[in-house]
């Protein structure tokens, strides 16, 4: 090769700018009353997924069959939708996390760190360690999903955890030391859970919550926990247990006890047609934790977290679908819902930025699927 001659182009480079640009006013009006105090909003732990979302099914595949769909999506997943979601409302969000050392590992690290300034200072690469990856499959409003994961090696990342308003956990398994050491500290500690694959529903889950200040399942799971049958009793028996109970029932919205105030809310879902469900519950929780942070009554969290929820399911892609601020302001001025809807949604706009309430309906942007 003589010198003058062309080099080869490099690789593809993918597109990380960020969806969210108003992100950090946001934050700054939610911490106005005073000095934010220091640390982070929210901190998380857990394994992030390469998820790989298939749409426009009419259904699953029968056995020794093949369907072929135009629609795929990309995006990350397991604990970096809960984290996206935050970090797209301004909140200051830390993830600790293992990434592979391979292409999908270093396209979330990127896309978390660079495209939806997530905190990563915790999370390490594992050089070896295969990325998990879901495969989900979206139709009729629901989807199934198949996963591929294996335990990474190495020691627990969250072992002197950051300070923190809050901090999120998964009480399918013991709480963790750490977030025990956080709630010590003055840190609210909210849980979710997900399905019992093996369908036994070990009441040890709800022993554990004595160490919980804020718990989110959804019916199904509160149901069948509590022995209960009906989302109503589930909420009575689970607000026995901890501080603030909020059951999330899908399309018929959430209800909701807080103990420390005596309130109990209910709330409708947002009235939007659903194309993806992926993720949606870690959007609501998103908003709920934002409502807890600026101090809203119960009935304004369900709310905002329903807005939030009804949002993201509009949109292919799972974490790529949480709104942005810019969305929230210009789903108020769409007319998709009567105004007599919009208007219980009210004590939002006094935290929307200044500059998104300008810029009307027709200028909001989203981050697109890098991997396509």
């Amino acid at each position: 090769m003589t010198p003058d001659a062309a080099a080869p182009p490099g690789p593809p480079q993918p597109v990380l700018s960020d969806p969210c640009a108003e992100r950090g006013p946001a934050g700054e009006i939610l911490h106005a009353g005073g000095a934010p105090a220091p640390g982070l909003d929210v901190f998380l732990t857990g394994r992030v997924f390469m998820d790989m979302i298939f749409t426009g099914l009419p259904g699953l595949p029968p056995p020794g069959t093949e369907l072929v769909t135009d629609g795929l999506g990309s995006a990350p997943g397991g604990i970096a939708n809960i984290a996206v979601a935050m970090s797209r409302l301004g909140l200051r969000t830390g993830l600790a996390a293992p990434f592979g050392d391979d292409l999908f590992g270093t396209y979330l690290w990127r896309t978390l760190s660079e495209q939806e300034d997530v905190d990563l200072t915790w999370s390490r690469r594992v050089p070896g360690w295969s990325t998990p990856v879901t495969v989900s499959l979206a139709y009729a409003s629901d989807r199934s999903m198949v996963t591929f994961t294996r335990p990474p090696p190495g020691d627990d990342l969250a072992a002197g955890p950051p300070r923190s308003a809050t901090c999120f956990i998964d009480i399918d398994r013991p709480v963790p030391a750490w977030a025990l050491e956080m709630r010590r500290a003055g840190s609210l500690v909210f849980a979710d859970l997900g399905w019992d694959p093996t369908e036994t529903w070990s009441t040890d889950v709800l022993d554990r919550l004595a160490h919980v200040d804020v718990f989110l399942p959804n019916a199904v799971e509160a149901m069948a926990y509590t022995r209960t049958s009906s989302p109503a009793e589930a909420l009575d028996v689970l607000a026995d247990r901890v501080p603030v109970v909020v059951v999330k029932q899908g399309s018929r919205g959430a209800i909701a006890v807080d103990s420390t105030t005596g309130e109990r809310a209910s709330a409708d879902a947002l009235p939007v047609h659903a194309l993806d469900p992926t993720g949606a519950g870690d959007v609501f929780a998103a908003g709920f934790v934002f409502g807890t942070l600026a101090g809203w009554p119960l009935d304004h969290r369900l709310r905002f977290a329903n807005l939030c929820a009804g949002l993201s399911v509009r949109h292919y892609s799972g974490s790529l679908g949480a709104p942005c601020w810019g969305e929230i302001a210009a789903f108020g001025e769409s007319g998709e819902v009567a105004p007599e809807v919009l208007e219980g949604y009210s004590f939002v706009v006094p935290y929307i930025p200044a500059a998104e309430l300008e810029r009307g309906a027709d200028s909001v942007t989203r981050a697109e699927p890098t991997l396509r």
